[in-house]
């Protein structure tokens, strides 16, 4: 290494001492010789050791910003063997005091009361992440991810006791739950650890050229300040922890108000996500869970310090938020559901493949899913073998409760409210024709008489007249319609005022390309079904009646921060805007001022060089 160093020194003493007038070949005669040349062992240690101090330098970002280790208490309701008392009536709502009262859908087992956020509660949770995020917004992006994999890690680490909870307070399945609260919320985390720091960074954009050619133009993604999410109750620990991730990123504090109906989970995956900034060094208070009955809801979407809102629920609540948020004119983010139409064309391969696809996209949640598949549209070739497929794996789904019965297809859902409209639905149908092949009804479990159990449905040869054809079901019901071509399956699709996702099965790539483009919603899974939100680089949302807006995506993560403009000079030092004498207040001479601006337009904006060149002599002959 010695050898190379003094080469370097002697060439640069020589370079420096060789001027335009003195250089001559002679000069190159005091370069070192040959043998002091860095020999081939040195050339290759110095390559090694740049490799290794590339890789400590990676080792030791990696380990100061890695993430870091934590507990948080599991409630004792999710721990094995638990067994609770049922509750005489089974409604969140107390009949001893003004309390949310938490019971598990699937059983009727009490978990237990949660005092609901009262005006006051929530003006007080906004100062305090408030505050919080004055400190938060000064951090670097490597600072928040550091939260981010030390959530990551809690996540992985604890995948049973968030999957029992969630099962506990929603009533969906382990399965059910790894897929639509766990898999997705890692798989959100990862995407922002790769890719939010470049969605986030200041984004340079081309001025306009000329009159502007000595301008930097740039947009700058800067934190809001506190934002506000509603959320439903399908998914309590995602619906909870995904808005969390994208502001808490972005730099804003966030207060998620929860459904009543998982109240009680909701105060466990919040204290995961307190728990990992507290583990990281920051304040906890940055982010806030508050549940609250409807009366006080319009406290938190009319509160002039919520920068944004993002609100998932159904479309008549969102008439109320979007009211409410209007008062102090609160940008909003609305995701209200669909009724997603999985349209199979006549050349679908691997029918038996389809169906299972087909089986998951109805059942996943007890149907409780907003990108779940509410239509099956088929064409005619493969209609009658789609029907039968379904109709022999339907009738083998089992019902009850995972964490303690064996061999389970289908959770509970959340509530028994919505008992008597599935029914109203299917007995409608079944009077204009459809044919009800399994189901249709409330199922009375014989080991849990207090849970809310519909039996998996099979409704087939349903038509667009029909109302199950057109409303939102949200539950445990696999429609099947049939179309007589290409064009038909389209209109079908496209009949309901809801357009969220959609997703299409087939073969031939024309027309797969056509249902794609001719699908009014704003998603679109082609031979599968909704992998538009596994994968999180893509916005989700969706048009029409099923909102605007997006979250996920890097349209997600900025439309949570402040779009600012910036425009700063090229060369500060140099050019800068100065007004010419012609345009200065007070205008010496009008008609001068008016043939000097409509000359810069010209110059600028001309569509072709004599305009252009007709420009420029405006501006010297007007100066």
């Amino acid at each position: 290494m010695r050898i190379s160093f003094d080469f370097l020194v002697q060439g640069f003493t020589v370079g420096c001492s060789v001027t335009r007038e003195n250089f001559s070949f002679a000069a190159l005669d005091a370069l070192p010789p040959k043998s002091s040349l860095p020999s081939q062992q040195s050339v290759i240690a110095s390559i090694v050791s740049v490799i290794v101090s590339y890789i400590c330098v990676r080792l030791w970002r990696a380990s100061k910003w890695s993430g870091v280790t934590y507990n948080v208490p599991v409630p004792e309701e999710a721990k094995e063997g638990w067994k609770g008392e049922l509750i005489e009536k089974t409604s969140i709502k107390s009949e001893i005091d003004y309390r949310i009262q938490c019971y598990a859908p699937a059983t009727g087992r009490f978990l237990g009361r949660v005092n609901p956020a009262t005006e006051e509660d929530i003006d007080n949770a906004i100062k305090a992440s408030a505050k919080a995020q004055a400190s938060w917004a000064q951090t670097s992006f490597d600072e928040r991810k550091k939260v981010l994999r030390t959530l990551q890690k809690y996540i992985l680490a604890n995948q049973d006791s968030i999957v029992n909870v969630s099962c506990l307070d929603s009533g969906k399945t382990k399965v059910d739950a790894a897929l639509g609260e766990v898999l997705v919320t890692v798989e959100k985390i990862k995407w922002v650890l790769g890719n939010g720091v470049k969605a986030l960074e200041p984004e340079k954009r081309s001025p306009s050229w000329p009159l502007m050619c000595y301008k930097k133009v740039e947009v700058r993604y800067e934190p809001l300040g506190v934002v506000a999410a509603c959320v439903s109750w399908n998914y309590p620990f995602h619906n909870l922890l995904s808005p969390i991730i994208s502001s808490i990123f972005a730099g804003n504090g966030i207060i998620v108000k929860g459904s009543e109906q998982t109240a009680w989970s909701s105060q466990y995956y919040i204290s995961i996500v307190k728990g990992a900034l507290s583990a990281c060094g920051h304040n906890p208070d940055l982010v806030q869970s508050i549940m609250c009955w409807p009366d006080v809801a319009p406290h938190l979407t009319s509160h002039p310090d919520i920068a944004h809102i993002t609100f998932i629920g159904s479309k008549p609540v969102a008439h109320h938020v979007a009211r409410s948020a209007a008062k102090v004119l609160t940008p909003l983010c609305i995701e209200l559901g669909g009724k997603d139409a999985a349209v199979i064309l006549d050349d679908t391969p691997n029918l038996p493949a389809l169906v299972s696809v087909l089986m998951r996209g109805s059942f996943q949640s007890c149907g409780q899913n907003c990108v779940g598949i509410e239509r099956i549209i088929a064409l005619p070739k493969v209609y009658p073998q789609i029907v039968s497929m379904l109709e022999a794996r339907v009738a083998k789904l089992r019902c009850g409760s995972i964490l303690d019965d064996e061999g389970v297809d289908c959770g509970a859902v959340i509530s028994d409210m919505n008992f008597e409209r599935l029914e109203n639905l299917v007995s409608d149908a079944v009077a204009q024709g459809a044919r009800l092949i399994h189901g249709g009804k409330r199922y009375i479990h014989p080991k849990h008489p207090k849970g809310h159990y519909f039996m998996p449905t099979l409704l087939v040869d349903v038509t667009p007249s029909m109302a199950v054809a057109q409303n939102e079901v949200f539950g445990p019901l696999c429609v099947v319609m049939a179309a007589t071509s290409v064009s038909h399956a389209i209109e079908l699709a496209n009949s309901t005022i809801y357009s969220l996702g959609g997703s299409v099965f087939g073969r031939n790539q024309k027309d797969l390309d056509r249902v794609t483009r001719e699908m009014k919603c704003g998603m679109v899974s082609v031979n599968d079904f909704a992998v538009y939100y596994l994968n999180q680089s893509l916005p989700f949302g969706g048009v029409r009646g099923s909102g605007y807006g997006r979250f996920a995506g890097e349209e997600g993560l900025r439309s949570v921060t402040n779009l600012k403009a910036v425009a700063v000079d090229r060369f500060p030092k140099l050019v800068g805007t100065s007004i010419p004498p012609v345009l200065d207040y007070p205008l010496k001479d009008g008609d001068r001022a008016w043939r000097f601006t409509k000359g810069m337009v010209w110059l600028g904006y001309g569509e072709s060089i004599k305009r252009q060149a007709a420009g420029l002599w405006h501006l010297m002959t007007n100066l």
